[in-house]
């Protein structure tokens, strides 16, 4: 927790010009009075940049152990230690004693730290109207960005929660006692407020960091996918493009790139600063084991991909290998066909022998980075238990053994966009568009595509989503979204085991042997749709009850 918390406090940092710190320009508002703080453009951008750092928390899974993808057939985190933080992922997607509203809430829930939020928005709300003085498109700037950042609160609780208690009051008309309102009402209000964002933003923001009219367009196409709005969504996508957002060339760089170094695609971003000592710990967590050459027995490989997240892949030509012999008992010593996937496999996942910092990764039994068998040995220590490590969203080019991360992370970007407008398009009939986007999408990876109606369309844009956008939080929450969780594997998250390869050397030959990482299926639970509401709000809330699912 103070890791974190320091974390967040160097965000605020970094989004306050370079001369000032949080520290004495951030005045506590028991020293200096709202109307004081509120009056000027400059003290009421310090009172916002805190709210900035909720988006970061929401978000912050990648910098802990809280990767959703565990929960799907992505990732596989390697421990099995109860004290230690991936358990909770793991036994969830086994249903059973850990699904209450303890645990729901405390991995996946955030209900008391989104209405938080939501409080003080509101309340800073209230004080800009009473109290700022500053020029009106100033003042129009500054009640964007706050209703952006309502909407993004609210967006977040609507799709865990469905129907939630509305707070868009003065402070002063906030009862303790509040009913829950109807789902659709609750997407009425994030959509009024992105609306009003969009339009009371700039295109470019004057300060690096602030928040800006791309970051509203791209965050009201993924909010109205949840409320099946879809005319919104494309219209809003529509207007994205013609600020000249466009896809990098390289698929990597869409997500090492920062703005600064002039990344087109990301749109909401998070940067860092390792000369100041504003870092993360991503590659702490996930960096291959190998990498760790002064304490070895500490990080690296704590969650690892799957072989399925593997086999959604295509190879570059287009289509699928055939895996079966790979999947014979007793294992086979054919070199699985790695080097004929497609590029955006290469560019996220690291395999036996993939190039790693001037060397090979070795991801086998007494290899330099190592295999361990899932829960018989419950600390892995930076061995692998699928034999294979992430590779996008790790920083090979910094030494793990000597200094913190500092590689952004891209919390919206233009791929996901075109691919939400997609999804819009075939929910609309528009085939035609659906299939242009789509094609947009794997052009950039180099892959043919051909046009498709139907379900074939619709497995196709599924496709796209998974692979485009793996591993960036985004696969549990869609399933969810189109209520295929519960269905059986590979549609759904039900009735399926995690497998990985147990890869041994002898000489220049290795063996490749199929293993399962679970020991038992998994499965998603039909109230899972709809996260429990905590013990703290039915206990303090005269006029809520808990939601049926739950009962």
């Amino acid at each position: 927790m103070k890791k974190n918390l320091t974390l967040t406090l160097a965000l605020v940092a970094a989004l306050l010009p370079a001369a000032c710190t949080p520290y004495l320009d951030m005045t506590p508002s028991d020293r200096v009075s709202e109307k004081t703080i509120w009056a000027e453009t400059r003290s009421a951008e310090y009172a916002i940049n805190y709210l900035y750092t909720y988006i970061w928390d929401l978000n912050a899974a990648p910098t802990s152990l809280g990767l959703t993808e565990a929960l799907t057939d992505e990732l596989k985190y390697t421990s099995y230690n109860y004290n230690a933080l991936c358990y909770l992922p793991s036994e969830m997607a086994y249903g059973g004693s850990v699904l209450t509203d303890t645990y729901v809430d405390a991995y996946l829930g955030y209900w008391g730290t989104l209405y938080t939020a939501i409080r003080r928005i509101n309340a800073d709300l209230s004080y800009l109207k009473a109290y700022g003085t500053m020029e009106e498109a100033e003042h129009t700037r500054l009640e964007g960005e706050l209703r952006f950042l309502r909407a993004y609160m609210y967006f977040e609780l609507t799709k865990r929660y469905k129907d939630v208690i509305l707070y868009r009051e003065d402070l002063g008309e906030i009862t303790k006692d509040k009913a829950v309102s109807r789902e659709a009402d609750a997407w009425a209000l994030v959509a009024e407020d992105l609306r009003f964002a969009a339009d009371a933003l700039p295109v470019a923001a004057a300060a690096r960091g602030r928040i800006d009219r791309g970051m509203a367009l791209a965050l009201t196409t993924r909010a109205m996918l949840y409320a099946e709005r879809y005319g919104e969504v494309i219209a809003a996508a529509d207007k994205l493009a013609a600020l000249g957002y466009a896809l990098e060339d390289n698929y990597a760089d869409a997500f090492t790139k920062t703005l600064a170094q002039g990344n087109r695609e990301a749109i909401l971003q998070y940067s860092f600063d390792l000369a100041n000592g504003i870092t993360h710990s991503f590659n702490f967590y996930y960096t291959p084991g190998g990498d760790y050459t002064v304490n070895s027995a500490t990080g690296g490989g704590y969650g690892v991909p799957t072989q399925e997240m593997v086999e959604s892949y295509e190879l570059a030509t287009g289509g699928f290998p055939d895996w079966s012999p790979w999947h014979a008992e007793g294992g086979t010593t054919a070199t699985p066909p790695y080097a004929l996937l497609e590029p955006r496999f290469h560019a996220t996942i690291l395999y036996n022998g993939a190039p790693w910092k001037g060397r090979r990764i070795e991801p086998y039994v007494g290899g330099t980075d190592g295999w361990a068998e899932w829960r018989t040995e419950k600390e892995p220590k930076g061995r692998t238990v699928t034999g294979y490590y992430l590779r996008k969203l790790v920083d090979e080019n910094y030494d793990v053994n000597t200094s913190g991360s500092s590689q952004p992370f891209t919390f919206l970007r233009y791929a996901e966009v075109l691919l939400n407008k997609a999804e819009a398009c075939y929910r609309e009939n528009d085939e035609t568009g659906a299939n242009a986007l789509v094609r947009q999408i794997r052009a950039r990876a180099g892959l043919p595509y051909t046009d498709c109606s139907g379900m074939a369309l619709w497995e196709a844009i599924r496709q796209e989503r998974k692979v485009e956008l793996a591993y960036e939080g985004l696969r549990y929450w869609d399933l969810r979204r189109w209520k295929t969780a519960a269905n059986a594997w590979p549609d759904g998250l039900a009735g399926y085991q995690q497998h990985g390869f147990k890869i041994t050397r002898s000489g220049d030959t290795f063996t490749y042997q199929y293993v399962s990482v679970d020991d038992r299926d998994r499965t998603f639970p039909e109230k899972m749709y709809r996260f429990p509401m905590p013990a703290g709000e039915l206990n303090s809330n005269n006029l809520v009850d808990q939601y049926p699912e739950w009962k």
